[in-house]
């Protein structure tokens, strides 16, 4: 009787502890669900905002090519002038002196040709190591 009195007695009081536990537990694995989905509803916000950047460059990309005024072009129209100036002019023509270029403006202008005939060369082989 003493038993049966205190499973009674036991179940009375462990029931509402274990029921709100079990409760709290599953209220801390949804919010864990939550904050799951948040993580990923951020990541795929995330990669949709990367995605969109991607295709806004493109569309840059494509509006400028052909335009005269690239920012690759730029210096190369720079560097061809000055070469103009100096092979055509000067030499050809006899029309005038121009001084050699020195320093940091000698290498830029190497570079800027260097780039004009080595580009496509240089992606070749970026290619082939990638692969």
């Amino acid at each position: 009787m003493w038993l049966a009195l205190a499973k009674w007695l036991a179940g009375f009081v462990t029931g509402p502890v274990f029921d709100d536990l079990l409760k709290g537990y599953q209220a801390k694995l949804a919010a864990g669900n939550t904050s799951e989905n948040i993580a990923a509803d951020l990541a795929a916000k995330e990669l949709a905002v990367q995605q969109r950047e991607l295709e806004l460059r493109t569309q840059l990309r494509i509006a400028e090519i052909g335009h005269p005024f690239e920012p690759d072009r730029l210096m190369g129209y720079c560097v061809a002038t000055y070469f103009f100036k100096l092979l055509i002019w000067d030499k050809v023509f006899g029309l005038g002196t121009t001084d050699a270029l020195a320093g940091f403006a000698s290498t830029t202008a190497n570079l800027i040709v260097a780039s004009y005939f080595a580009k496509r060369g240089f992606e070749n082989v970026a290619r082939i190591i990638k692969r």
